[in-house]
């Protein structure tokens, strides 16, 4: 029987060379000249992000929550969704939900619980988003930018996990957020404010 060795987390990928192919105010595209971690010559592509992804997932003393549709052009489909923006770095991503969150909902919320940080698609991405619970709500007008069209629509929490588990809600973000919502909500550790 072949006895199983642990593998040093280090890294195997050599660069030779990189270069950006595209860029915009939001993401750019690099190209890089590699060796492999079997020491072969390869390439290998990135899309590098500017901002934080952030998350919110808004929740009031029902268990209610709020979840947004709008077309997604990359996947021409559309996609229900737990509130989302970008923060930019170099600012509190707290500061970043209260705005993304008043923006697509107008919702405000007096606590926020950072529930986990997510990489998106590490294989091509360097993609890196933190989620947040926001709790003790209020309401105001929305302010959703010019290429928004939003539709905010208000369901139990257990209607937003039903969404994830049949397959309605498909966004990684979103369904992060939910599942490990709904595991604190059944161990007790969410105060119900």
């Amino acid at each position: 029987m072949m006895e199983k060795t642990e593998k040093t987390e280090k890294n195997t990928w050599k660069t030779l060379k990189s270069e950006v192919k595209f860029d915009t105010p939001w993401i750019s595209v690099s190209k890089h000249e590699v060796i492999n971690p079997a020491g072969n010559p390869g390439q290998y592509g990135v899309v590098n992000f500017k901002n934080i992804a952030i998350g919110i997932l808004p929740l009031d003393k029902e268990l209610n929550t709020w979840i947004v549709g709008q077309w997604r052009y990359p996947l021409e489909q559309y996609s229900w969704e737990i509130i989302e923006g970008g923060g930019p770095h170099g600012i509190d991503p707290v500061e970043s939900a209260k705005r993304e969150l008043k923006e697509e909902t107008g919702i405000l919320a007096q606590k926020y619980t950072e529930i986990c940080r997510i990489h998106t698609s590490n294989s091509v991405t360097d993609e890196y988003g933190i989620i947040y619970l926001a709790q003790n709500l209020s309401f105001s007008e929305s302010e959703p930018e010019e290429s928004e069209d939003l539709q905010v629509k208000k369901v139990s929490f257990n209607t937003a996990f039903e969404m994830v588990m049949d397959g309605r809600i498909t966004d990684s973000i979103s369904m992060a957020a939910i599942l490990k919502t709904k595991i604190l909500l059944d161990k007790g550790l969410i105060e119900n404010i």
